[in-house]
């Protein structure tokens, strides 16, 4: 999978940081870096599903990331947070 950009949308970035204590830029930093995808579910536009992108931060943070990837390859970002214990066992079996 290609990630060629990034969508924010406003409460998301507010809610990431309230609730989960993760910046953007950790995100991004998964992102660009070396994530394992795993799919989720079925979109509600075809083409268009819903993904978990596990990575770290360059400060080393496991960071869980929930996007839609969109036909023009870019993340609209759901939400993000730590990864749970069983996916940081699952990210260390890359």
């Amino acid at each position: 999978m290609r990630i060629e950009g990034i969508i924010w949308l406003r409460e998301v970035v507010e809610k990431l940081w309230s609730k989960h204590h993760v910046e953007t830029e950790q995100v991004e930093e998964v992102l660009c870096g070396r994530p394992k995808f795993r799919f989720v579910q079925k979109g509600n536009r075809k083409g268009e599903d819903v993904y978990l992108a596990l990575g770290q931060t360059m400060s080393g943070r496991y960071v869980s990331v929930l996007f839609v990837y969109k036909l023009t390859k870019e993340a609209l970002i759901m939400s993000a947070r730590d990864m749970a214990r069983k996916e940081r066992r699952q990210y260390e079996r890359k």
